[in-house]
């Protein structure tokens, strides 16, 4: 079983993550109107991009609804390493919460000094992080 490097389960022998705390790591949510907004599109063009898996969302709150981690942006677009990688690990079998949890869990062994995945890639480490995307297949 591969762990976080904070030596949580990453997998359990099913495929499923052991836990899946969105929260802390992610840090701000954004809805499809406010995503929308900062893209300059409507939310019918956000939903096209979920669609696509140029990010994702997952149902939070209460009532609950769609939402998406603000780092998938990367200024007035979404973050362009993202869907690559979110490809592979969908190929691997993650849910999009899993996937979710998979790019922002802590790191220290990330390049760049960066905290997570999400992080390396801003930094520009996209080959890095879909490395390990394939080596959690």
């Amino acid at each position: 079983m591969r762990r976080h490097a904070e030596g949580c389960p990453l997998r359990t022998a099913y495929g499923r993550l052991a836990r899946v705390e969105l929260d802390d790591p992610v840090g701000e949510w954004l809805t499809i109107q406010d995503v929308a907004q900062r893209l300059g599109t409507s939310p019918n063009g956000v939903r096209r991009l979920l669609e696509e898996r140029d990010v994702l969302a997952v149902r939070r709150g209460s009532p609950k609804v769609l939402m998406i981690p603000a780092g998938f942006l990367a200024g007035a677009a979404p973050l362009p390493a993202l869907k690559g990688t979110v490809s592979v690990l969908t190929d691997a079998g993650f849910s999009d919460e899993e996937i979710i949890d998979w790019l922002f869990a802590a790191d220290p062994t990330l390049p760049g000094d960066a905290a997570h995945a999400v992080a390396a890639m801003h930094a520009g480490f996209k080959t890095e992080i879909r490395r390990r995307a394939m080596e959690a297949m």
